[in-house]
């Protein structure tokens, strides 16, 4: 009986009804913790002592732990005791199972992840170890490696790896990159995500590393050698840096050779004969990409920001016969998904490739959309909500490439004109409009569980916003008449609050994080310029940028410096 009805559900589980079901449950269930009403199973917990109620079913639901504990020999006890979580941590965890969210600082990530782990909370575990990462520098590096070790958490030290990568340059300079064992700088150094402007960074690196310990690292220092491009480097280079270190006179005469003697190459065994990949991870410097248009965004234009000169310029123009599209950037490609021509709503999916300008067309949506939002969330692309003709869309599909276009679950609420981004593992989709009326209401989409919740309404609701995850929260900004307040989302509260007003021209919004900063442009309806602004945090107020030479911005995108110049 339990099968045939779980097939049923997996048969309906796109349909409008089963999802207007489901989020009448999970506000009941949230009700029923809030109240303490109905619960089976009484928590006994120390330090300091505390009573937590909850529902077995729901706790089983959410972790295996709970699932062997209720069937095990004291799983019928009406008060459980727990030894090795502290209360405020335990209930924090209780709370997560029911919400899929919990409180998460500095001063407890490290407890609430031993916890998580325990308690086989594997969504637990993932919103510590991201919150971990983007707060690194608060909780200190070598606090990460200390907790990476106690844990053995194989995901965050996952993200340390990933993380390692990304700032080698800072790591290599701190007293425990010196206590880096050999297999660790190995897997680093013959990564080819290395962010490293120039090979010579990671050849000092391993000479610090080395010097450190030159007894009992005199044998691995050919080997972690090998690891760097050599042939990056010039013959002088490395007659007089890399020949003389002890081991390494061989791995010198071949790079020396590679260089001078292409016509020998085919003989000469090497490791790495290329440069490191052009990548998000490893480029180097980045910059703003902005795609701008004029008209219902037909032919648009790519400008680049030269940061440098704090001044914008062409970096092509595009043929396109449509507007209303969405786009987004997924490894060096503009992804154009949807849109509308001559009142017909489209489902193509087409992507730029921003190295070599060409086109390539991708396996179309199941659903034509336009006005819609698209984000990329490890490594599936959702298309989410939207029109189609007269129609406000609440569907959501995702697109993988091994299962190509899927439907996921619908939106509580249908919308278009809304904006969407990633934060901490999950969707966050803002405002927009439902049959003409504009929304102040937020959802965040859970992938792990398929479902989208309800979170706090912002103060406005604005049209032609712009928004982008900024320092763990998310900001958004539109035009509310003559009011341009910007909005910042704190998703561990569940709250939202009002930053400095931006006094702009009305038109199309759209935001980035660069460097740290929060960069907006807004275009203008008018003929004119486009106004770029950043935020300074410190002070709550703007500082005014190079104006963009397009009135009106469509989208804006941070990107490698290295992958605009490739094709030069």
């Amino acid at each position: 009986m339990a099968t045939s009805c779980t097939q049923r559900l997996t048969l309906q589980s796109d349909s409008s009804e089963q999802n207007r079901f489901m989020e009448k449950l999970v506000a009941k269930i949230f009700s029923f913790y809030d109240e303490q009403s109905l619960t089976d199973v009484t928590f006994k917990v120390s330090n300091p002592t505390a009573l937590i109620p909850a529902h077995r079913l729901i706790l089983a639901a959410a972790s295996p732990y709970f699932e062997n504990l209720f069937n095990g020999a004291q799983g019928t006890n009406p008060v459980i005791e727990i030894n090795d979580i502290d209360s405020d941590t335990f209930e924090r965890l209780i709370t997560f199972c029911y919400t899929g969210q919990t409180l998460i600082t500095v001063n407890n990530v490290g407890d609430m992840l031993k916890a998580a782990i325990v308690l086989q909370l594997d969504d637990a575990i993932t919103s510590c170890v991201d919150y971990l990462v983007s707060h690194i520098n608060e909780y200190t590096i070598q606090g990460a490696y200390t907790l990476e070790r106690e844990t053995q958490c194989e995901l965050f030290k996952q993200k340390i790896i990933e993380y390692e990568t990304q700032n080698f340059v800072e790591i290599s300079q701190s007293d425990e990159f010196l206590n880096f064992d050999f297999e660790k700088m190995q897997r680093i150094l013959e990564s080819d995500n290395l962010n490293i402007t120039r090979e010579e960074d990671a050849f000092d690196a391993i000479k610090r590393w080395f010097n450190f310990d030159v007894a009992a690292r005199q044998e691995q220092l050919p080997l972690l050698i090998a690891c760097l491009r050599l042939t990056q480097f010039d013959a002088e280079f490395l007659l007089t840096h890399i020949q003389p270190l002890p081991g390494c006179e061989l791995l010198a005469f071949k790079a020396i050779s590679w260089i001078r003697e292409p016509a020998a190459r085919t003989k000469i065994n090497m490791r790495f004969t290329e440069p490191r990949g052009v990548s998000a991870a490893n480029c180097g410097e980045k910059t703003l990409l902005a795609v701008c248009f004029e008209l219902f965004a037909i032919n648009p234009k790519l400008q680049q920001y030269n940061k440098a000169e704090d001044k914008w310029q062409e970096y092509a123009s595009l043929e396109i016969d449509y507007h209303r599209y969405r786009t987004i950037l997924k490894d060096g490609n503009l992804l154009f998904t949807g849109g509308e021509k001559t009142s017909a709503t489209l489902n193509i999916v087409r992507s730029w490739n921003i190295r070599n300008k060409a086109w390539q067309d991708l396996p179309t949506m199941k659903q034509a959309r336009h006005s819609h939002c698209v984000v990329e969330l490890d490594d599936k692309i959702y298309a989410i909500g939207g029109c189609d003709g007269g129609k406000t869309l609440s569907s959501v599909e995702r697109y993988t490439t091994y299962d190509g276009w899927q439907f996921v679950n619908s939106l509580i609420v249908g919308r278009y004109g809304a904006r969407a981004v990633k934060l901490n593992g999950k969707i966050y989709i803002m405002g927009g409009s439902n049959d003409d009326v504009g929304l102040k209401s937020v959802e965040c989409y859970n992938p792990h569980l398929n479902i989208w919740i309800p979170c706090a309404d912002m103060t406005e609701s604005p049209t032609l916003p712009g928004a982008a995850a900024h320092k763990g929260h998310v900001y958004v900004l539109g035009s509310y008449g003559d009011n341009r307040t910007v909005e910042r989302y704190d998703p561990q509260q569940d709250t939202w609050s009002k930053i400095c007003s931006l006094e702009v021209g009305i038109g199309s919004t759209a935001c980035a994080s660069l460097d740290n900063k929060l960069w907006v442009i807004t275009g203008n309806f008018l003929p004119g310029k486009s106004c770029v602004s950043v935020y300074d945090e410190e002070n709550d107020r703007w500082e005014q940028k190079f104006a963009l030479p397009e009135r009106n911005i469509h989208s804006l995108f941070v990107v490698p410096e290295a992958l605009l110049k490739s094709n030069e």
